[in-house]
């Protein structure tokens, strides 16, 4: 068998019909192209995600009020609301040697006004702590200290989206008073700037004294509740001490709220743990996605099976010939089997330029980053292989099982 005769003789027949080939090509350019583009926007987003959830606070542990865990079929179990006495509790060092701050917070939505400008955000109401914790520097002026959140000082953090919106340069919210829910606050600092598509907010929001909110702002929310406090955050002392200091907090928060094993009314949740619950997500999302594109490619290869099937009908004569003067059913069938292959390599090499080409205009956008890997390229590719290999075969056996005899009397 002439391995390179025949692959000369499949190139000749493709281009004898340029456009027929060309446009059988293009279920397979459509369909790589898609799962390149698609399995980029995936990746893309789980690595969007880990970052946004790794920058929210080094080595980040929080504690929330309830189960998320629970089963349909699990006891119910009455929810004790965290206090700001949980959060006080779990900084004493005595108690939980393994963190090095904890901040509590009530989160609330709030209009913000400055003059005419007014805009719709999350109000955070926290402690000093909830700098390291959260791993939000100022850029401009500076947090309020324990001071002024005991005395419930009416002043503010602004994110840096919200500064922007209310002033259009940050730099001139510092000192300026800010009317958050109609009551007045004096702007004291503005958050180094942070993704807009963030994890947690983004960049919009305003930390306030914990005090302040519970007394000026949500009063009569925070009256039947005492210190009820929405969430706890609270970080290790370094990345080894996560897990010893979960257990800490778990078996404090069972001695206070007087619960046995088992009987938990509270979540305590990592930051490797969300990030795991999220990139299991993510992994589905892409997987989903991606099986949506092998659906084009799927209809690709049948494009394929049947502009080779017309072939062997076209050119069942030709066949009749070469048999009559000595080719082997294999060669009949390598060389289907080459034409099949070729429209699918073909194909799925200008299907990574295309595909690649979508993920880059995506990026452009400013709006989503996407990512493409080597193995979403070498998924395409080797799936467009199989699928040329596959839907070519029929037709390859069908030109090879044809009797010499038969094949010249067609007409």
């Amino acid at each position: 068998m002439n391995y390179s005769e025949s692959f000369r003789m499949s190139l000749r027949s493709l281009s004898a019909n340029k456009l027929r080939s060309s446009l059988t090509m293009l279920g397979i350019i459509i369909g790589t192209g898609a799962v390149i583009a698609l399995l980029s926007v995936g990746e893309g987003a789980q690595m969007a995600i880990s970052e946004q959830i790794q920058s929210i606070g080094s080595n980040l542990i929080m504690v929330f009020a309830g189960q998320v865990n629970q089963g349909p079929n699990a006891p119910r179990i009455q929810v004790e609301p965290l206090t700001r006495a949980d959060a006080e509790a779990l900084a004493n060092p005595m108690d939980v040697p393994h963190l090095i701050a904890v901040a509590p917070a009530v989160e609330r939505g709030a209009t913000v006004t400055y003059q005419d400008e007014s805009v719709s955000v999350n109000v955070t109401g926290t402690t000093p702590e909830f700098e390291q914790v959260r791993n939000l520097p100022t850029e401009l002026g500076q947090y309020f200290s324990a001071g002024e959140e005991s005395g419930g000082a009416r002043v503010a953090v602004l994110y840096w989206g919200t500064a922007e919106n209310l002033f259009g340069e940050p730099e001139l919210a510092l000192d300026e008073t800010v009317r958050i829910n109609r009551v007045a606050f004096r702007v004291i600092g503005i958050l180094e700037e942070q993704d807009a598509q963030g994890f947690g907010g983004g960049d919009n929001g305003v930390i306030i004294p914990l005090t302040t909110l519970q007394r000026k702002l949500f009063s009569s929310g925070q009256a039947k509740g005492g210190g009820r406090v929405d969430i706890i955050y609270a970080s290790a002392i370094d990345e080894n001490s996560i897990d010893a200091a979960m257990n800490e907090i778990t078996w404090l928060m069972r001695d206070r709220h007087d619960i046995q094993f088992g009987e938990d009314d509270f979540t305590v949740a990592s930051q490797e743990q969300i990030l795991s619950i999220f990139d299991q997500i993510t992994n589905v999302f892409t997987i989903f996605l991606g099986a949506i594109a092998a659906i084009s490619l799927l209809v690709g290869g049948i494009g394929i099976m049947n502009i080779m099937l017309v072939s062997v009908t076209e050119r069942t004569r030709e066949i009749g010939i070469r048999k009559a003067v000595g080719a082997k059913r294999a060669d009949i069938l390598f060389q289907f089997l080459i034409e099949s292959m070729v429209l699918s390599v073909v194909g799925g090499l200008i299907g990574i330029a295309f595909g690649w080409g979508v993920a880059a205009i995506v990026n452009t956008l400013d709006s989503f980053t996407t990512h493409v890997s080597a193995q979403s390229v070498l998924l395409a590719v080797s799936f467009s292989l199989v699928v040329g290999l596959f839907f070519g075969i029929y037709p390859a056996s069908r030109a090879a099982n044809l009797h010499p005899i038969e094949a010249l009397r067609y007409e």
